[in-house]
């Protein structure tokens, strides 16, 4: 393991490290969000990663859903990711759910933090829902052209800071995907290895019409 993690390691030491393979998570989506977490997080050594995801890959998923290739099509997206995953990690188990969050919600599966990777606010509300009945952390996260949101949300409630309605998202870049992903990991991880995390606080992030890229923050409302 030592040699494997070395890097973390001098990071946060292997007491740090061992810890993180105590640790379990959810991932709800392993699309494009999804697929950039699970490669991310995958290999970092958290004990026990799942995956949900009800769909299946398509060949127009490829280009910002850097878990899947071509030859993917019709497998489940989750199913590829856990592949994925204990393949570059030795020291970390994944588990596919192929379904929806609501079905894997009634699994009553103890986790340490739920990661948000779905694509619309429906979803993220059920996942706000579970979070505050069951007192688990979580972390949402959207993308949509050149824009994206990330909160650590702990006390605060998502239903409150957000109109829960259905949209069809816009195109969508592949590195933006990555970015707001890459958020969210650090949170994760962060949060994992016991670091401070600022947490019920809404990240956006954008280039403006200049190509210069922004980070507003924002308090949300807590209960």
């Amino acid at each position: 393991m030592q040699n494997y993690f070395n890097r973390q390691i001098q990071l946060w030491g292997e007491d740090t490290q061992t810890v993180l393979q105590t640790k379990k998570i959810v991932i709800i989506g392993a699309g494009g969000l999804g697929s950039s977490l699970a490669f991310a997080l995958g290999s970092s050594g958290i004990g026990e990663i799942h995956l949900v995801d009800f769909d299946e890959v398509s060949t127009h998923n490829i280009h910002r859903q850097i878990a899947f290739k071509i030859g993917d099509e019709r497998k489940n997206k989750a199913v590829v990711n856990a592949t994925l995953i204990e393949q570059r990690c030795p020291f970390t188990k994944a588990i596919a759910h192929q379904g929806d969050f609501k079905e894997w919600s009634k699994k009553n599966i103890d986790v340490d933090l739920i990661i948000d990777a779905t694509d619309n606010l429906p979803t993220r509300a059920d996942i706000n829902s579970y979070a505050k009945e069951r007192n688990i952390p979580w972390i949402y996260g959207s993308v949509e052209a050149f824009h994206g949101q990330v909160a650590f949300i702990e006390n605060s409630s998502f239903t409150d800071a957000f109109k829960i309605v259905d949209k069809t998202p816009e195109g969508i870049t592949p590195p933006m995907v990555m970015q707001i992903a890459s958020h969210q990991a650090n949170l994760a991880l962060r949060f994992l290895a016991g670091l401070s995390v600022k947490k019920d606080m809404l990240y956006y992030l954008f280039f403006n019409a200049e190509g210069e890229f922004i980070i507003q923050k924002f308090g949300l409302p807590k209960n």
